[in-house]
């Protein structure tokens, strides 16, 4: 959770405001616990950074409190829930109607103000402007040639006792997680010689991991999943599910795409 040069505070020691995620209430986060060791929150840092650097913007400078108290539309410095009732009990309902349904009248942030099948916008950056769907850059559709080196979709969901990267480095959930495993079918691992239990490599042209083989009918036949992230250092030989993963961005909003990636497996001895 904390970087070796920069230490930052988790959830439980440092101020906050969790804006509404899929719901309609904003909730406040107070700090539990003093900040242990020399860990300060990353706002902290930014402030010291900007004050090293000679950086005068107020915005720079301004505490957590104020930044909340800012975010909404507070002039009180001391915290944005005396605003909307968070200081009081912790959490509190946005300001909208009790039912709320935005886009009922249409209003949707089109040039017609309605839910677009063609979208003259998208056309005019060059996109497709009717919904469609797109290959994969790795797959037997858009790439035979790689996908006869590597003919296996993987997927790297984050295991059971991580928290993506997080906790992942805790002896109590390294010991419930065993060791990094593949999940594959059986008609893919008999193809492989692979059996339940054996130690296999993952492999494409960007890399390879080691992990063990959990063959399962849960998987679909053509795709392996690893749960994952499992910091390089417990991973047996120092890789991970990273050594293999695509770095290629999606076409219109520059996203990863992790999930965008083909491998192969091989059976290691024993």
């Amino acid at each position: 959770m904390r970087g070796a040069t920069l230490p930052a505070t988790s959830q439980l020691e440092h101020r906050d405001v969790h804006t509404a995620y899929g719901h309609l209430y904003a909730v406040a986060n107070t700090p539990a616990i003093a900040p242990l060791g020399e860990a300060r929150p990353n706002s902290e840092v930014f402030r010291l950074l900007a004050a090293r650097l000679g950086f005068t913007d107020p915005a720079l400078h301004a505490s957590d409190a104020a930044v909340a108290a800012a975010a909404f539309n507070t002039d009180d410095p001391r915290s944005a829930g005396l605003a909307c009732g968070l200081a009081d009990q912790g959490w509190a309902r946005l300001a909208l109607p009790e039912a709320f349904a935005p886009f009922v009248s249409g209003g949707f942030p089109t040039p017609s103000g309605k839910c677009e099948f063609f979208s003259q916008s998208l056309a005019e950056r060059g996109h497709d402007p009717l919904p469609a769907w797109i290959a994969p850059h790795e797959s037997a559709v858009s790439n035979p040639g790689l996908a006869a080196r590597y003919p296996l979709a993987m997927i790297s969901p984050p295991a059971r006792n991580f928290l993506n990267s997080s906790f992942a480095n805790l002896p109590r959930w390294l010991k419930k997680e065993a060791a990094p495993c593949i999940e594959i079918h059986p008609a893919d691992a008999a193809a492989r010689g692979v059996e339940d239990g054996a130690p296999v490599r993952v492999h494409n042209a960007r890399g390879s991991f080691r992990a063990r083989a959990v063959v399962t009918e849960r998987i679909r036949r053509g795709v392996i999943a690893t749960p994952s992230v499992w910091w390089q250092k417990h991973a047996g030989d120092g890789q991970n599910a990273n050594a293999v993963t695509s770095s290629a961005l999606t076409d219109m909003g520059g996203g990863p795409v992790f999930y965008d990636c083909l491998v192969e497996v091989e059976r290691l001895p024993d």
